[in-house]
């Protein structure tokens, strides 16, 4: 098991194309991880895929370890984190090589983005509070049946 993934009940590898050799074409990855070769070359560049293997002729080779980051990656940014972030984690995890270090880092970011979260969360309640009111008022208006207060 490795920082980023809690294990599966295969052991934390999923099967999927190439798994016997570890090496996975790009085609193969995108098809895993759900994403563009674009994104996966630009995750390559920002240094959120360090050490990506290359063959003879310069074509990438992904492992195991690449699409566990990938998956890693996609639930952090599920999470609200930003490219940014997530490459401030590996950059924290590189340099103390602690998963303690980079894990209460982690802690701190998804304490700020819940906090980003609620408050928005009161911002599209008021909202929501707000739109109902003027529909009340507006059916008044026009003559609708109790103002039409609520969703329709």
């Amino acid at each position: 098991m490795s920082w980023q993934t809690e294990p599966d009940r295969d052991g934390g590898r999923a099967a999927h194309p190439g798994a016997a050799s570890g090496d996975l074409s790009i085609a193969e990855v995108r098809a895993h991880a759900g994403i563009s070769a674009r994104t996966l070359r630009y995750y390559e560049e920002l240094g959120l895929l360090p050490c990506v293997r290359r063959k003879a002729g310069g074509r990438r080779v992904y492992g195991p370890d690449e699409l566990e980051r990938l998956g890693f990656i996609s639930r952090l940014k599920a999470l609200g984190l930003s490219l940014a972030e997530i490459k401030e984690l590996n950059a924290v995890y590189a340099i103390g090589g602690s998963t303690r270090a980079m894990l209460g880092r982690l802690d701190e970011l998804l304490a700020r983005h819940r906090t980003d979260v609620e408050a928005r969360i009161e911002e599209l309640v008021a909202l929501r509070d707000e739109i109902d009111a003027y529909r009340h008022s507006v059916g008044r208006r026009i003559g609708r049946a109790n103002g039409a207060k609520g969703k329709s």
